[in-house]
């Protein structure tokens, strides 16, 4: 019997290994699927057209690193040195109004008891559900009356109203794990709501609004539909027109440019999200307090 025992432990742990094995091949699998566009799109930065339509190769036959330079020049008389100061310029102010917004309304919905509170909730989960494309129109036409079109208005002003209910329902549900023990302790040391939200729960926020942050500028750097409706001046423009101004630009297409270009602004994104993994993955894995 005890013999019988440690064969079916033994069996039981090669499962476990083998098991574990195979989940490892289909991460890696699936791993280089997805990372294998962008290890393409870099080579593509040193080849010509000929290269990249003509060659199966990864690797480019002759390096042209002139392609960075020819390519940060720009278009219409504007490098992108401008592009990427305009793109910042808009990204970072929307973000941090964004945040702002959620972190009081989140804080109102999860803390207080608000008149009608079940019903602007449930509005707000509505909200959630209604495509971009839906209110595209109305807001060109009052954003046009205000005269906001071809500036960053329709992005800063949606951010400081709250017009994405993404971001406080997520707010709101890492509000709910913290304990209301300490809105408690505070008010009885003779702490304000706002000293509360500010001294208290603001810094326990934290992950959360990491999360939160980096969606929002993850979303507003990748926009280009509403860039392209509300913003008409090549001056104005994001990274994300001006690379696809690289490809009206000349007559013929220089691919080797445009992907060099498309690289150098995707470098951002992957600097901010791999210096704000930790705190991204714990607000999107928590919903609370840690223990």
């Amino acid at each position: 019997m005890m013999k019988l025992g440690k064969k079916k432990s033994i069996e039981e742990q090669n499962l476990k290994q083998q098991a574990s094995v195979l989940d490892y091949v289909i991460i890696v699998i699936i791993g280089i699927i997805l990372l294998y566009p962008l290890v393409w799109m870099f080579f593509a930065t040193f080849k010509d057209n000929s290269e990249i339509f003509g060659s199966v190769s990864l690797l480019p036959k002759v390096w042209h690193f002139e392609n960075y330079t020819n390519g940060w020049k720009g278009s219409a008389g504007f490098t992108y040195t401008k592009f990427f100061i305009n793109t910042f310029v808009l990204v970072i102010p929307t973000t941090l109004l964004t945040l702002f917004s959620s972190t009081l309304v989140a804080y109102g919905f999860a803390r207080f008891n608000l008149p009608h509170k079940k019903l602007l909730f449930t509005l707000l989960l509505a909200m959630m559900m209604l495509p971009n494309t839906v209110v595209i129109i109305p807001r060109y036409l009052l954003y046009n009356k205000f005269g906001w079109v071809d500036s960053y208005m329709p992005f800063y002003a949606p951010a400081i109203l709250c017009c994405n209910s993404f971001f406080p329902y997520m707010i709101i549900q890492f509000l709910r794990g913290i304990p209301r023990d300490l809105d408690e302790s505070a008010y009885i040391d003779g702490c304000s709501s706002w000293t509360t939200l500010w001294k208290i729960i603001l810094p326990l926020m934290k992950p959360a609004l990491f999360s939160a942050g980096l969606f929002q500028f993850l979303w507003t750097y990748n926009d280009y539909f509403n860039s392209l409706i509300f913003i008409n001046s090549v001056k104005k423009y994001p990274i994300s027109l001006a690379v696809r101004l690289s490809l009206d630009s000349e007559s013929v297409v220089q691919w080797g440019k445009v992907m060099a270009m498309a690289f150098v602004a995707v470098v951002p994104l992957m600097i901010l999200f791999f210096a704000a993994q930790k705190y991204f993955v714990e607000g999107i894995a928590t919903s609370g307090m840690k223990n």
